[in-house]
């Protein structure tokens, strides 16, 4: 079972490490852990992503929330409308704009979804009952 001192390790696709920096470090404002000829390891949210540099042809074409999207859920809603604040300030694209889904039901959530340069999705989200994080 992970404890506190655990992190997710999530490994994806960049074009470059610069545009990958420029969206995650620059943009949401994610710490540059380390940096290396071929990837980029970050503090995402309290776990670790890694960018590692692809060839256009192993990246997705046409970028689609589902089957493949990451992202974090925030236990409160204070965090979640934070980050919205921040992107509209930095000014980075929604794939997806701020919403409610499942509005009346157990699963109610605000949710966004953005896209980063090499077409990974991302979706952020706060459910109303926090019970239903899971």
């Amino acid at each position: 079972m992970r404890n506190s001192g655990d992190v997710c390790h999530i490994a994806i696709g960049c074009r470059t490490l610069d545009q990958a920096y420029d969206f995650y470090v620059l943009g949401l404002g994610c710490k540059l852990a380390r940096r290396y000829p071929d990837r980029i390891t970050l503090d995402f949210f309290g776990d670790q992503l890694v960018c590692h540099l692809c060839q256009e042809s192993d990246l997705v074409a046409i970028p689609a929330f589902y089957p493949r999207h990451f992202g974090v859920t925030f236990g409160e809603r204070s965090a979640f409308e934070n980050l919205i604040r921040l992107i509209e300030i930095r000014n980075l694209p929604f794939f997806q704009g701020p919403c409610t889904r499942f509005e009346g039901t157990a699963e109610e959530h605000l949710t966004m979804a953005l896209l980063d340069p090499a077409n990974n999705v991302l979706e952020f989200k706060h459910y109303i009952d926090p019970r239903m994080m899971y």
